[in-house]
């Protein structure tokens, strides 16, 4: 009887302290493995979500509830946040709104316009990503090289201050609207063509706001400063702006780099002994990503955009010299065996094939082939370009974060990085339950409360009393990715119940269809 009244008591005190509704829905998740996303070991407890929100976790006994879900056997955590995807175009578009390869990985939040892309319009975005409803939570951010772009055009210079001042506005009204951090693409064009301290200028306006920098940092390998200068430009960020930095989808790219992953460590934990919020984002794969321009183009190649590079490319001296560096950029990608197509629009054909391959059927150079691609379009590429070592001793660290990096596509289109399908539950089948690389209660961490913590989302990433009910519940002897890097169309499996802002968008296993998602704006509690 005292069990009983003190079950009671907790859900009063709770529901007053939240301020919930009393008609709202009740649903006991009972039983379960309750990881709460700290880091701490599991605990058998039960879960009751009033609304969209956690009203109590512990031992709940006869509590009352609508509904009642019985989680023996299976892990309760919250529900996991990618800080680095580019679904945001799918998730706005009417046909992969409902986002199922993302809920089908545990996923319950992620960080749109990453690299420095997307959109300087973010209350337009916001609109767009809300008109059909989506089935996760998206949280944006305002990217650098949108910004430029804007401003700029893809101008091979610095900036004059009038220039500079047009594009802090931008950073300050994307702020203004919600974002939760600034995103750069230093790699890439236009962001490659900002010296350091535009950025440094930039992150500035961000701070006022508390929020973040995240940065595809300007070189991951030998292309232009060096992997370890670029690891120290972004850490300078942070330094001199005064807040967090992420080097995403943190990596030592390139056989010319390998055995570096030590050394971005060394970097990382120097600048955090001084006092600087480093943090990095991984997805759990020993291949990249990108386009084959940006992997194999010199940067000055491509000022101007892409009729300035056809026009160079049509000037024999410059196209020689152009040819020559594009040599060096697929070395530093390990060779033309390593590179394999994922999407190219003026010949699906080569999709899922390898450069190697392609040209060995055109009796070609690799690097003949990639000229006459890239004339004729813009092909996207797979780059196996990492080491095992690197990515174990860059994700055993405290301070790294999960992400995916992935896409969210139509089924069957284009041969995809199968990130795009399977990152977090891969993490968990291959470095947790095969390799035990990590384990599990440190997984989750990296994947829940830790990038809650890193872009000050207070109200997520924990399974806390007062938390917003994003959700996992799986099987963890189940959890597995299914995509494979030529057939990569499968969605992963293990999910048994996921849960968004309270609603059941995965029940016992089967979608559901609801599109409870949000758009989660920096400085409000949940509110889209």
């Amino acid at each position: 009887m005292m069990r009983r009244v003190m079950c009671l008591v907790l859900s009063l005190c709770v529901f007053s302290a939240v301020g919930i509704a009393a008609q709202e829905r009740t649903i006991l998740i009972r039983n379960g493995r309750v990881m709460d996303g700290a880091g701490n070991p599991w605990v058998y407890a039960d879960v009751l979500i009033r609304g969209d929100r956690i009203e109590a976790v512990g031992d709940l006994g006869d509590v009352p509830a609508d509904e009642v879900i019985d989680a023996t056997g299976l892990y309760v955590t919250p529900g996991f946040i990618d800080t680095h995807s580019h679904a945001g175009p799918g998730l706005a578009s009417p046909g992969l709104s409902h986002g199922e390869p993302l809920l089908a990985m545990g996923l319950t939040t992620i960080f749109a316009n990453p690299d420095g892309g997307g959109t300087t319009d973010l209350g337009a975005q916001r609109g767009t990503l809300l008109k059909d409803g989506i089935g996760v939570n998206v949280a944006q951010l305002i990217g650098h090289g949108s910004v430029r772009g804007a401003v700029m055009g893809s101008e091979d210079r610095a900036a004059t201050p009038a220039e500079l001042d047009r594009m802090r506005s931008l950073v300050r009204a994307g702020m203004e609207q919600g974002a939760w951090g600034l995103s750069s693409g230093t790699f890439y064009v236009p962001g490659n063509y900002a010296p350091p301290e535009e950025i440094e200028e930039l992150a500035k306006e961000v701070a006022p706001f508390g929020g973040s920098y995240t940065s595809h940092y300007r070189d991951e390998s030998t292309y232009s400063v060096g992997l370890i200068a670029a690891v120290d430009e972004v850490i300078n960020v942070g330094r001199v702006a005064g807040i967090p930095a992420v080097l995403t989808h943190v990596k030592a790219l390139g056989p010319f780099v390998w055995g570096y992953g030590a050394a971005i460590v060394q970097r990382v934990e120097r600048a955090r002994a001084e006092g600087v919020q480093v943090f990095a984002d991984q997805y759990p794969y020993t291949a990249s990503a990108t386009g084959l321009e940006p992997a194999l183009l010199p940067r000055w190649a491509q000022a101007g955009g892409r009729d300035s590079l056809l026009a160079r490319m049509d000037d024999p001296v410059t196209m020689a010299r152009i040819r020559g560096e594009m040599v060096e950029g697929l070395a530093r990608r390990g060779g033309a065996d390593r590179i394999q197509f994922r999407r190219y629009r003026a010949d699906e054909s080569i999709e899922g094939r390898l450069l190697s391959d392609l040209a060995a059927e055109r009796g070609q150079d690799p690097i003949d082939t990639s000229i006459g691609l890239i004339r004729a379009g813009s092909p996207s590429i797979v780059s196996f370009n990492m080491s095992d070592a690197d990515v174990e001793t860059l994700m055993v660290q405290p301070w790294t974060m999960t992400s995916s990096d992935g896409d969210l596509v139509p089924m069957g289109e284009g041969v995809p990085h199968p990130r795009t399908y399977g990152a977090f539950a891969r993490k968990i089948r291959l470095y947790v339950n095969e390799k035990h690389t990590v384990n599990l209660e440190n997984a989750i961490r990296s994947m829940t409360s830790l990038p809650a913590q890193v872009f000050g989302m207070k109200d997520r990433g924990m399974l806390r009393p007062g938390m917003i009910a994003d959700i996992a519940v799986f099987d963890l002897a189940a959890v597995r990715d299914v995509a494979e890097f030529t057939d990569p169309h499968h969605y992963s499996e293990g999910m048994v119940h996921v849960f968004v802002n309270g609603e059941a968008a995965i029940k016992d296993g089967a979608f559901t269809g609801a599109r409870a998602g949000r758009v989660l704006q920096k400085g409000t509690r949940g509110i889209s």
